[in-house]
């Protein structure tokens, strides 16, 4: 979280994607791209939801905590929104602490994922939906989004755990989307646009953390 809670990241309307997508069918001369896009958007509709598993969870080793709903809007990526990007961000405060705000309607922002100080790692939004943790819409559609416990200001809460256990999570995600694991798409919450938040602050270890990511990567699983 690292400052100020996240703005909420509205929904799109249905009716202009919907109304988009058949104008350009239309230019076309073909059916496909209208076919296609109603696909995609037919358990959007009032009374329609795309089925779901209970307590599944992406990454194998996380358990699932659920997030208000308010906290982030169904989706179907990446074949709504191309996933790109890992924001790291730090929560300001105890594992406890962001588990009770990202379950806050109130709250308006949750991530992915939490990665506690002992390693354990917990899963309270799916990867197929947009998280309300980045402040920005366009970064928030395109990235997971991944907190650890802790303060900016304490070195020792980013313990040898933590970073284990998070670089085989952002590990799994850039195999799983084809993601680059290098600074332009695993970022920091400071380095999203439009944001005052400064985690993961000046202790966390970029450059041991990418080493990690990469070696978990090359790991057989």
């Amino acid at each position: 979280m690292g400052g100020r809670r996240a703005s909420r990241d509205g929904d799109r309307h249905i009716g202009r994607r919907a109304l988009l997508a058949g104008g350009a069918a239309a230019a076309v001369g073909s059916a496909v791209l209208a076919r296609d896009e109603l696909a995609r958007l037919w358990w959007r509709a009032p009374g329609v939801e795309k089925p779901r598993k209970e307590g599944e969870v992406d990454h194998r080793a996380a358990r699932w905590v659920a997030a208000s709903d308010a906290n982030w809007r169904r989706a179907d990526r990446p074949d709504d929104y191309g996933i790109d990007m890992v924001v790291v961000h730090v929560t300001q405060g105890s594992y406890a602490s962001a588990v009770q705000a990202f379950r806050d309607p109130g709250h308006r922002a949750a991530t992915h994922y939490i990665v506690r100080q002992d390693g354990r790692v917990t899963q309270m939004i799916r990867e197929l939906d947009v998280a309300y943790h980045a402040g920005n819409r366009a970064y928030n559609e395109r990235s997971i989004g991944i907190e650890h416990e802790g303060f900016v200001d304490r070195p020792q809460d980013l313990t040898d755990a933590m970073y284990e256990a998070s670089a085989r999570l952002t590990a799994g995600i850039c195999a799983r989307y084809d993601i680059p694991v290098d600074r332009e798409h695993i970022i920091g919450h400071v380095e999203v646009p439009g944001t005052d938040h400064t985690d993961p602050g000046p202790h966390w270890d970029w450059d041991r953390y990418l080493r990690l990511v990469r070696e978990a990567r090359s790991t057989p699983a």
